[in-house]
């Protein structure tokens, strides 16, 4: 077969700024890397390039291509993280089961070959009432049981954040929240000590990471895999839509609705479910802050008071 041709790399703008902004000269080094990197799997793969689909992720790049076959597929270029680094294993496990299905993998370098999805029609699309529904039905399909699988749990990986909320807390900036970091620090605390069945988790769960398919009606996509307590995963659902919801007559009361629909819908407890939404809401929250994002910050520090 010929060589792949060359195709123009124009990384999405979303891409740039994120990459930039995140990981400073590393996230530089790996958008200087990029132009090569595609074009070596390309003709490894023997691969031919339609467009990069817009306006992509946070931490990837996706090329919709065509296989020797000319079957259509994604070819996802991403940047290697603790988080993102088991996302190959997560999809071999589900093997299509909820999620789009795993063709081809070099996870050492963060480059995966995915069945083609509709990448333009999420579940942002629908009504949020539908999205809801469509979301926990994804979900059922994706908590599967975790004995024996080798991902990071949510006790390792929430250490990690609580590391990094105690730091933001004590800066100056962060005074008036550290009553809430105080307090999603013991939630935490109390969580991890009396912990359900563990499952595997997709651990970025919301409404943009679901996708139209073909195959299924809805796929989720980039997983950060993780195993431990399902109302972990979903406590970010809880908050999707955020700024719509921030809009709403009596938004609490709203935002406790949605938790005690989807605590139902999904079977579970409905005090763990909030009080992991909490949890997740306030480190998030401080994370939005630590970057420079004020208003996204105080206004998941909000939500979190809602609970």
């Amino acid at each position: 077969m010929a060589s792949a041709p060359h195709v123009p790399l124009e990384p999405p703008e979303r891409l740039v700024r994120v990459l930039t902004a995140w990981e400073g000269e590393a996230g530089r080094e790996w958008l200087a890397g990029l132009p090569e990197r595609l074009q070596e799997y390309l003709e490894r793969w023997e691969l031919t390039p339609e467009r990069v689909q817009q306006p992509g992720g946070n931490i990837s790049m996706v090329v919709l291509v065509r296989q020797a076959d000319g079957t259509p597929a994604a070819l996802k270029l991403g940047l290697v993280t603790a988080e993102t680094a088991e996302e190959h294993a997560a999809l071999a496990h589900w093997d299509g089961l909820g999620a789009v299905r795993l063709l081809r993998a070099d996870a050492e370098r963060g480059v995966l070959l995915l069945e083609r999805l509709h990448g333009d029609i999420s579940l942002r699309s629908l009504p949020d009432a539908k999205a809801m529904l469509e979301a926990a039905g994804v979900l059922r399909r994706l908590w599967v049981p975790a004995a024996g699988h080798p991902f990071t749990s949510v006790a390792e990986h929430t250490a990690r954040l609580a590391g990094k909320l105690r730091e933001r807390a004590e800066r100056p900036w962060a005074a008036d929240a550290r009553p809430l970091v105080d307090e999603a620090l013991e939630l935490r605390d109390r969580l991890l000590a009396d912990p359900p069945e563990p499952v595997l988790l997709h651990g970025d769960f919301h409404h943009g990471n679901v996708l139209a398919a073909d195959r299924l009606p809805w796929l989720a996509i980039d997983p950060k895999p993780l195993v431990g307590d399902p109302g972990y995963d979903l406590a970010w659902l809880v908050r999707d839509r955020l700024d719509t919801l921030a809009a709403a007559p009596a938004a609490r009361s709203a935002a406790r609705r949605r938790l005690g629909k989807l605590a139902e819908a999904l079977d579970v407890d409905r005090d763990r479910l909030r009080d992991w939404s909490f949890f997740r809401a306030v480190e998030a929250g401080m994370w939005s802050l630590s970057v420079g994002d004020r208003e996204g910050g105080e206004l998941l520090l909000e939500f979190a008071s809602w609970l």
